[in-house]
């Protein structure tokens, strides 16, 4: 791509267009179709507008983090825990990027459109003998994250699949320790059953979609990567600890 095209791309106009259309024509399945319970806004306030990495548990392609840049707009217009009338989409938060699939945002020309958006690609799978396998963060993918954060917010997908509780991967963990971001994790829910795997037709229209940012993480960045991921893991509810909660509550459900 030149270079005049990729500074346009990047240029507060050019992302508040595609802020607008991606905004006008999410805003009704989020928070009219179906409806939108937001927490925690008030530990985004007085967050720097760079270094800063949201760690979340992921439900759908893009569904996920369309709502998290509704609500990342809605802050900035001083809006706490709730959307309201999406006239922050004329003024949009556009230091925002997020990490996603390669694979994923090449299919069609709206996932194009999405990852002028701001999406920061990565390589999740390889093929071989004709089935996808799932790898780590490869060193120059993780070189572009830490280099997006110097300037941006970061949202990212530790586990990097929408499967639930599927372990971690200790690329994000390596970010943090490496890059020191401030660490919010986000916990999501209803976006499995309310929408298809992309995120972009719906299932079941009234479902409740639950969006919770919890505290900066107190996070010692000279622990092991294996120690960081765990905390990680633990913070946006995807450990086996959730796991085994989930389970034992659905069996006392059926008793």
């Amino acid at each position: 791509m030149p270079d005049w095209l990729q500074r346009i791309k990047e240029t507060r106009f050019f992302k508040t267009i595609l802020y607008i259309i991606i905004g006008m024509f999410s805003y009704p399945g989020i928070n009219i179709i179906n409806k939108l319970t937001i927490k925690g806004t008030e530990n985004l306030e007085n967050l720097p507008k760079k270094n800063v990495l949201f760690v979340s548990n992921h439900q759908t392609y893009f569904a996920d983090v369309i709502t998290f840049i509704h609500i990342f707009c809605a802050v900035s217009w001083r809006k706490r825990n709730k959307l309201g009338v999406p006239y922050y989409l004329l003024w949009p938060f556009t230091r925002v990027k997020y990490v996603a699939a390669e694979e994923t945002m090449r299919k069609n020309w709206l996932s194009k459109l999405f990852t002028m958006a701001g999406a920061i690609t990565v390589k999740r799978t390889w093929v071989k003998d004709g089935k996808e396998v799932r790898r780590n963060l490869d060193p120059s993918d993780t070189r572009n994250i830490e280099r997006a954060l110097k300037d941006n917010w970061i949202i990212t997908f530790p586990q990097g699949t929408t499967k639930p509780f599927a372990p971690g991967r200790k690329g994000t963990a390596f970010i943090i320790k490496h890059s020191r971001p401030i660490v919010i994790p986000v916990v999501i829910s209803g976006f499995w059953r309310a929408f298809n795997k992309k995120g972009l037709k719906f299932k079941k229209k009234g479902t409740l979609l639950s969006v919770t940012f919890k505290p900066p993480m107190v996070i010692n960045y000279d622990d092991t990567t294996e120690n960081i991921l765990a905390q990680v893991m633990d913070a946006i509810e995807q450990s086996k600890e959730y796991m085994l909660k989930g389970r034992h509550h659905h069996a006392t459900a059926n008793i």
